[in-house]
């Protein structure tokens, strides 16, 4: 191996000159990647050109190395310098998907893998053997949209409302309201606890399933902050706070932020901080949140999450789960609704079944609902806390104090600020703004057909 060579490779910084919107920022924001992920995959990519440099034969990536490759030549004076770097200038070449071609790019792929375990070991199969980032979940996809089902199980619920009115009147004739409703409470209260710690109990079997390699076991404390809270203003507070006391910003007598000493900066995080305070001599935090919150290294935390959930929610089993729970959840609601009607047709009081009822049907929406996030806010997170960070040396660095502790971690310095934006302001995923006043603040203003590469003087 040409250790000077790598050496160099591994040295080039593909986000020079650092911006908002730079290469690494880019790279995830346009394919939903995690921080994690798309650092892995421009290291494969830096690999994968190196064995590019040094082989007098073509090689061919991955379709995710490809991803890489392709946006690095939209940042046509780093590739130039890259390939200057590199004394070769790497030549992109597609496949036309032709017979001839395919073997051709096939045993490129080989050569490929042959060249990396003899300079760097075994592939990882997140980069070279998976086609997206969501493969190494092991998901199939549901056949059926969540949203078919829902519409399909209302019609069902209300075809089925008058043979079980006609199955059930017998038998409810003969049970007075109080003795119903106890009864009811009773079978519902019974329902819901057991759909919980089965939901639960299903759940961590699912993230059990997926490969140990995956990037869903790799994710940055604040990336799971967010996936916990469902809140970016939640991974806001954490970076700014970091930045108070490293003493990046400090907080003024009137509450204000503005920048202290910055002799470095550290972070694409930082630098977006720091640009964004530059704007002002002094801004009061709801509207400093309110522009990191569009800023793309912030917004990328939420999207990259945001698609996660979606795909794993569109999944074959989820979509099990969650017929499951619909059809328990309906079922109990059919209960109570036969009983309004009969009540109704026997000319009988039915204004306490009937809140029951309406109560019962609007915690049943939310359950559903809090189950399409309860893999993010509950059974991820709870992974990390009892199995991967006891495991990790660097477990009690800040952040990771901040994913385990929540607002116990902030400085009390800026606690009161971030308590007064949460009570005022509405941040999560999206943008949002908000005016107010407190302790003198004031509100204001990719190509996977590519083949392989051929190299030239």
């Amino acid at each position: 191996m040409d250790e000077f060579l790598w050496n160099n490779i591994l040295a080039f910084e593909l986000d020079s000159p650092m911006s908002e919107y730079g290469f690494s920022t880019r790279l995830a924001a346009e394919n939903y990647w995690t921080k994690d992920f798309a650092a892995k995959a421009i290291l494969e990519y830096k690999k994968f050109m190196y064995l590019a440099a040094i082989s007098d034969f073509m090689v061919s990536p991955s379709e995710i190395i490809d991803i890489v490759w392709h946006q690095h030549l939209i940042f046509t004076q780093s590739y130039v310098d890259f390939c200057n770097l590199l004394g070769k200038q790497i030549q992109h070449i597609p496949s036309t998907h032709n017979k001839e071609e395919f073997k051709k790019f096939e045993q490129a792929k080989e050569r490929a893998k042959r060249f990396y375990n003899f300079n760097f070991g075994e592939q990882p199969k997140t980069i070279w053997h998976y086609s997206t980032m969501y493969d190494s979940l092991n998901l199939a996809k549901a056949k059926f949209k969540l949203r078919t089902f829902l519409i399909l199980g209302i019609l069902t619920f209300l075809l089925l409302i008058t043979p079980f009115y006609f199955l059930l009147k017998p038998f409810y004739s003969n049970i007075s309201n109080p003795d119903f409703i106890i009864i009811y409470l009773a079978i519902s209260i019974t329902g819901f606890i057991i759909l919980s710690l089965y939901n639960n109990d299903k759940l961590n079997r699912i993230i059990s399933n997926v490969d140990a390699s995956s990037f869903i076991f790799n994710l940055h404390p604040m990336e799971l902050v967010y996936l916990q809270t469902q809140k970016l203003s939640n991974v806001i507070h954490g970076n700014l706070n970091h930045f108070i006391v490293n003493e990046k910003i400090r907080i003024t007598v009137t509450q204000a932020l503005q920048i202290d000493c910055v002799e470095s900066i550290d972070s694409i995080e930082e630098f977006t901080t720091i640009e964004t305070l530059k704007q002002y001599e002094t801004v009061f935090y709801p509207v400093l949140l309110n522009e990191l919150t569009n800023k793309p290294i912030f917004s990328n935390v939420a999207n990259a999450i945001n698609a996660f959930k979606k795909y794993f929610n569109k999944s074959a089993a989820f979509n099990k789960l969650f017929y499951i729970n619909f059809s328990v959840t309906a079922f109990l609601l059919m209960l109570g609704l036969i009983r309004l009607l009969t009540g109704l047709m026997r000319d009988k009081p039915v204004t306490y079944i009937a809140v029951t009822v309406f109560i019962f049907a609007a915690i049943i929406v939310y359950f559903l609902w809090q189950l399409t996030n309860l893999v993010c806010t509950n059974t991820i997170p709870k992974f990390y806390k009892k199995q991967i960070i006891p495991a990790m040396n660097n477990a009690n660095v800040w952040d990771w104090n901040y994913f385990v502790l929540g607002s116990a971690a902030i400085t009390s310095s800026f606690l009161p600020l971030m308590n007064y934006t949460n009570k005022n302001s509405n941040y999560s995923g999206d943008s949002g703004s908000s005016c107010g006043s407190s302790c003198g603040s004031s509100c204001g203003s990719s190509c996977s057909s590519c083949g392989g590469c051929g190299g030239g003087d």
